[in-house]
């Protein structure tokens, strides 16, 4: 569905309004810069960079000296922010863009960040990365004080709160008002002359600093730099809130500050197992050679007898490489990723739907055929997927399948922007037993990395339930804090689908 507006967009009368019935939560990528010419076609490119952190849609909001500009759209950024006219319509050197990816959320347009508000500071855009985990709570308080809200992205709380502060200036209450939030966050404001961003105190998102030509730069990863050549400057810190403020003269004053009480990091490691792309630095490591150091512990902790490696593209392939270079078991891409098939064509028909995962993934029956084949994935949430690629790789002839996975068992959800479902829907819970999970699966024998074999593969010492250096609640159950939207009044945690309902 395409979209245009200037200021802040307005969603189009399809959208539903149940502010009731949608949790806010979601996984995105997020990209801003401040005084470069080429604003809006720099934070599409960085857009396009970090298409993988959300697919569902994308949107940018520029300023021009005079007034603000907004596009969303529905889909992907190549769809829309390629086309020259589409730039033409967002003028001006500061630009703010963000990639939707919801987990639980509405579907709808009205949803889609940048959110922009006029406030009596002046305009202001928002986008962030992550989930408040308070965000419902303080969502109906401020409904209760009589503000409208007209979406149901946790995003608009934020902006609500920086309406509400009585400090002085844009900085001073965008201040405040993610003080009063919690979760896992990278967020990014935009005012006429300001470029904003920080991170959660624990450091959950990340987000980092970069420069071009004199211009600063906040983006999700690193990579989103290197498509526009860009240098790295620094991972804004957990906890800090970076402001880069045009100058009379012309120059961009960036000030740091820390607000909130001090926290010790703790990068979410689902970001290394699957969310960043392999080309990305995050918190300073490389996400390749950690995932290659989780395949190499794989082989350790799980060795196999087999005849190949084959990853199950593309999130299995670094971690594959380090298993069969450590094992000495031959690598190969048993497996081949269709990368053109979108949501528009496995949509419409059922009997195209009912291809599954062969519309992705085609079995390479020259490399697998006779083989006892060690197959190497990122991740088993729930299994299903697992399943069919087990199976795809069998009716290709293969004589024995081995699943091993490049990470520990998946055993509770998420609430900081990973896409998880109810802790009963994630097979690790629905088959306690390892070997009722393997004939689920179908696999000869199955693998999980440990704990502290991924500890080892991001750098870390092993974990100390007392102070553990990363967010590994999907692993452990122990939540870096609080869940306030999940909380029952027995003390237990809601799941989303009770979430969904109650509203």
């Amino acid at each position: 569905m395409a979209h245009s507006s200037h200021a802040a967009g307005i969603a189009s009368e399809n959208d539903a309004f149940d502010l009731e019935g949608d949790t806010l939560h979601e996984e995105c990528g997020v990209f801003g810069i401040l005084q470069h010419k080429d604003a809006a076609a720099l934070t599409a490119l960085g857009l396009h960079a970090l298409q993988h952190r959300g697919q569902e849609a994308a949107g940018i909001v520029t300023y021009d000296g005079t007034r603000f500009h907004s596009e969303r759209r529905m889909g992907l950024v190549g769809d829309h922010y390629t086309d020259p006219q589409m730039l033409e319509k967002l003028p001006g050197d500061v630009a703010l863009g963000h990639n939707r990816y919801s987990t639980t959320g509405e579907v709808a347009l009205r949803n889609v960040q940048p959110l922009f508000a006029e406030l009596s500071v002046g305009g202001i855009a928002v986008a962030h990365n992550g989930n408040f985990t308070n965000a419902l709570k303080l969502r109906r308080e401020i409904i209760a004080n009589g503000a409208i809200c007209q979406s149901t992205s946790d995003s608009e709380v934020v902006l609500h709160l920086i309406a509400q502060s009585k400090k002085e200036g844009s900085a001073a209450r965008f201040v405040e008002a993610i003080s009063q939030m919690e979760g896992g966050y990278a967020l990014i404001a935009m005012t006429r002359t300001k470029l904003m961003g920080a991170r959660d105190p624990f450091g959950i998102r990340p987000l980092v600093l970069g420069e071009l030509d004199g211009a600063p730069i906040f983006a999700s990863e690193t990579c989103a730099l290197d498509i526009i050549g860009a240098k790295f400057v620094r991972d804004v810190e957990n906890g800090e809130v970076i402001v880069c403020e045009k100058q009379s003269d012309g120059t961009v004053k960036i000030t740091s500050s820390k607000p909130f009480e001090p926290k010790p990091e703790r990068v979410c490691l689902f970001e290394y197992v699957y969310f960043a792309r392999p080309d990305s630095f995050v918190a300073g490591r490389s996400v390749y050679n950690v995932r290659k150091n989780m395949g190499r512990n794989l082989a350790r902790e799980a060795p196999v007898e087999g005849d190949v490696v084959v990853p199950v593209p593309d999130g299995g392939t670094p971690a594959a490489i380090g298993y069969a270079q450590e094992s000495g078991i031959p690598f190969e891409l048993g497996i081949i990723r269709n990368h053109y098939v979108g949501r528009t064509f496995i949509e419409p028909s059922q009997q195209i739907r009912a291809f599954g995962v062969k519309l992705k993934h085609s079995a390479n029956r020259g490399q697998l055929d006779g083989k006892r084949v060690i197959l190497v994935d990122d991740s088993v949430v729930r299994g299903t997927t697992s399943t069919k690629i087990v199976q795809l790789v069998r009716d290709a002839g293969a004589s024995e399948v081995h699943l091993v996975v490049a990470s520990p068992k998946i055993t509770h959800s998420d609430y900081y922007g990973i896409d998880t479902p109810d802790p009963e829907k994630l097979l690790a819970n629905q088959y306690t037993d390892h070997d009722e999970m393997c004939k689920f699966i179908g696999c000869d024998s199955l693998h999980f990395l440990s704990v502290d074999g991924l500890y080892d593969a991001v750098g870390g010492a092993p974990r100390d339930p007392q102070n553990p250096q990363f967010t590994d609640h999907y692993f452990t159950g122990e939540y870096p804090t609080r869940l306030v939207d999940l909380e029952a009044k027995d003390g237990s945690l809601k799941t989303t689908s009770m979430l969904r309902e109650a509203g």
